[in-house]
């Protein structure tokens, strides 16, 4: 039984070896013969010989032949040299035109600020003290605001036969005006001390300009601020108005006698018998 069964292993065997050799001949293709002629020995190069003295001894290779090799590259193309040259220019000299306007007023420059004048050019002065409307003093310094006739702190003033302290109110405007600001006043630079009549601007405000226009000083014939003291006139502004309002201000109430000194020692020295201690109250019991 076991050699049955071997001899069938071996004759399955065969035959597909014999399939595998039947296919590969029936797939490969078709491929030409190639058939190599023998060489003679006769024919063979001496030994030693690679040919580099015939390619030594050749002649050199003529001219038609570079001129050949030549002619077979591809041609540049060639540029017009109308095209590619830049335009004649006359002889003239050049124009030059004006610009275009603008497309639109966005494009404009805006026009420079104002630059002050020479005359405000001078010295710094902190925490100045108004002692009246357009007098201050500060860094041993007196200066009287210049282009003004200043209004006295005891100036009153007269509308329809009422009289009011015109000068208090006049410098009560002005130091509101003046609080927490330095000015700066057309000192000449070399001076350390004095009295001086000059022009004074608190930051980019002319002080004797918003004294005048604000009716809290009097602007000088042919100064600066005339115009502006008409139209403060006109207006009735400052002291050219009217008295200032008094019936909103509240009455004072109270007694006006003066209250006792107060006593230097916390004890009682009157000999008076004092009122009995209140006895302590005892505190509640805790909740249970």
């Amino acid at each position: 039984m076991q050699a049955r069964h071997s001899g069938l292993a071996a004759a399955l065997l065969l035959a597909m070896v014999a399939l595998i050799i039947v296919g590969g001949r029936v797939v490969e293709p078709d491929s030409p013969q190639i058939t190599v002629d023998p060489v003679a020995p006769e024919d063979l190069p001496p030994a030693g010989d690679t040919g580099l003295a015939e390619a030594q001894d050749a002649p050199p290779q003529s001219d038609e032949w570079a001129d050949t090799d030549m002619q077979a590259q591809p041609s540049l193309p060639t540029i017009d040299p109308e095209r590619a040259a830049p335009p004649a220019t006359a002889e003239e000299p050049l124009e030059r035109i004006a610009p275009r306007p603008p497309l639109s007023d966005l494009a404009l420059a805006t026009p420079p600020k104002p630059k002050l004048s020479g005359d405000w050019k001078g010295t710094t002065l902190f925490r100045p003290f108004a002692s009246s409307a357009g007098v201050v003093a500060a860094q041993r310094f007196s200066v009287t605001v210049a282009g003004i006739d200043v209004v006295g702190s005891d100036e009153t003033c007269h509308d329809h036969g009422e009289t009011w302290n015109c000068g208090q109110r006049a410098l009560g405007a002005f130091r509101s005006f003046l609080r927490g600001l330095a000015i700066v006043c057309a000192i000449p630079p070399e001076a350390d001390h004095g009295d001086f009549t000059v022009r004074c601007r608190s930051g980019k405000k002319d002080i004797g300009e918003w004294l005048v226009e604000n009716g809290w000083a009097r602007a000088t014939a042919g100064g600066p601020y005339e115009d502006t003291g008409k139209q403060a006139r006109q207006g009735r502004k400052g002291i050219y108005g009217g008295a200032p309002d008094t019936d909103s201000v509240p009455p004072v109430t109270g007694s006006t006698e003066m209250a006792p000194p107060p006593s230097g020692s916390i004890l009682d020295l009157s000999g008076e018998a004092l009122p009995p201690a209140t006895p302590p109250v005892d505190p509640p019991a805790p909740f249970q």
